[in-house]
């Protein structure tokens, strides 16, 4: 983590800056969404599927803008990206505050997600795998653990939206991003050679150069050629299938604790925060061992482990079987995030990273749409979500096997001068 002079290498200030402006999207938004739908179903008595569908038609918005973004931070770099995206992030929570209708609520909601896209996680990843190779996966995990913290900090939001209510903590939640995420972009580089250095903070330019030149034969992957890649679809279906169950239990988790199992709004709000404990020991336990061991075979285990989890929640009959999902589903969902990005960059290079992950999200992104609208709509019809999760949970084992047949594909070849 130390360059050679005994200085921290600006790469580990990215990642700090990344892991905070992933707090803010984990606090203020994602990890929080289910204890707004409560309050917002007992205002409007809107239905659970509307309500859910809200939170799909953002994610279907994000995968959709996924690959136009990606080519944007490739082209003009990520810090500005985040800027823009910090903007637009408190706009629309400042518009979220004052929403009377249900247009309103989807619009406003609509640019709170692309705020967050713009703003968060996908652009902040290519910044992080242009200046980490050997540290890919810690870099990325540290990264992420933001918004572990986020969810783990959910509680502060669930007393806040009690005390003051959903208007004023969603105003609230405007200004926090102005004052604290647009500091926190400017951190944010997106090559070592902007300010001189290398990647991963090595010896000396000239020694990795040297360490380089066997490996000039090989070239990163255009993102046309990624797409040629078998790997490239095992991965973005399985990480459609794993963000099928994130994305259902990021909405519906909170309704069914609290109607399913007559939890109280506070007491749900203590099993996110314990899966989300169980989500941040998986990241620094995904980190280490994805740059020891194969990530493939991880995240195939890992999947196994959002299955298991999303099947004991469904049947649960006391807080020991909520307790074992969140165990299996926080550490299986900490420990697959960061390999989703470094498996990526290991097989198809740093170079047109946000290109290539903008076209995967327009996979992936469909099992984080469409899972919260069918378990919101099996609820309505069935009233109760347990039918949902278990079909939901299936998906999660047929993912396994898509990550499984991942094998890496072969590096283009390109001409050496003699």
């Amino acid at each position: 983590m130390l360059r050679p002079g005994g200085t921290l290498f600006y790469g580990w200030y990215i990642v700090a800056g990344g892991a905070g402006v992933q707090f803010l999207s984990g606090i203020l938004w994602m990890q929080s969404y289910g204890a707004y739908v409560v309050l917002l179903q007992e205002d409007f008595g809107w239905s659970k599927a509307l309500v859910a569908g809200a939170f799909a038609l953002t994610r279907v918005e994000s995968g959709v803008l996924g690959p136009l973004q990606g080519w944007l931070t490739d082209r003009f770099g990520p810090r500005r990206i985040l800027t823009i995206g910090m903007l637009i992030f408190a706009l629309g929570f400042y518009l979220f505050s004052q929403v009377e209708t249900v247009l309103g609520f989807y619009v406003t909601f609509g640019l709170i997600a692309v705020g967050s896209s713009l703003g968060g996680f996908a652009t902040v990843m290519v910044s992080l795998v242009n200046w980490f190779d050997r540290h890919r996966s810690k870099a990325v995990a540290f990264s992420l653990m933001g918004y572990s913290f986020g969810g783990l900090s959910v509680p502060i939001i669930i007393l806040c939206l009690e005390a003051f209510g959903w208007r004023t903590t969603a105003l609230i939640s405007a200004g926090v991003i102005l004052l604290v995420g647009l500091p926190m972009v400017q951190l944010v580089k997106h090559r070592p050679s902007e300010i001189g250095g290398v990647i991963d903070g090595g010896a000396a330019p000239g020694e990795s150069e040297a360490k380089d030149a066997p490996l000039t034969k090989t070239r990163d992957f255009t993102a046309r050629e990624a797409m040629r890649a078998p790997a490239f679809w095992f991965i973005s279906i399985g990480h459609a299938c794993s963000l099928l169950t994130v994305s259902t239990v990021m909405v519906h988790l909170v309704p069914h604790l609290t109607e399913g199992l007559d939890y109280t709004l506070a007491q749900a709000g203590l099993v996110v925060a314990a899966l989300t404990g169980c989500q941040m020991v998986g990241q620094v336990t995904g980190g280490y061992l994805g740059d020891c061991f194969n990530k493939r075979i991880i995240c195939t285990i890992c999947m196994i482990f959002h299955c298991l989890g999303l099947v004991a929640v469904a049947l649960a009959t006391n807080v020991w079987m909520v307790l074992v999902f969140a165990f299996l589903h926080g550490l299986g969902w900490g420990t697959r995030g960061p390999l989703m990005v470094a498996m990526r960059a290991d097989y198809f290079g740093a170079s047109s990273f946000g290109t290539i992950m903008g076209f995967s999200s327009l996979i992936s992104m469909l099992g984080m749409s469409i899972g919260p609208i069918f378990a919101g709509y099996m609820a309505d019809v069935y009233g109760d979500y347990q039918l949902s999760f278990l079909i939901i949970a299936s998906f999660a084992f047929i993912g396994s096997f898509c990550f499984f047949a991942a094998t890496p594909p072969k590096r283009p070849q390109t001409a050496v001068a003699v």
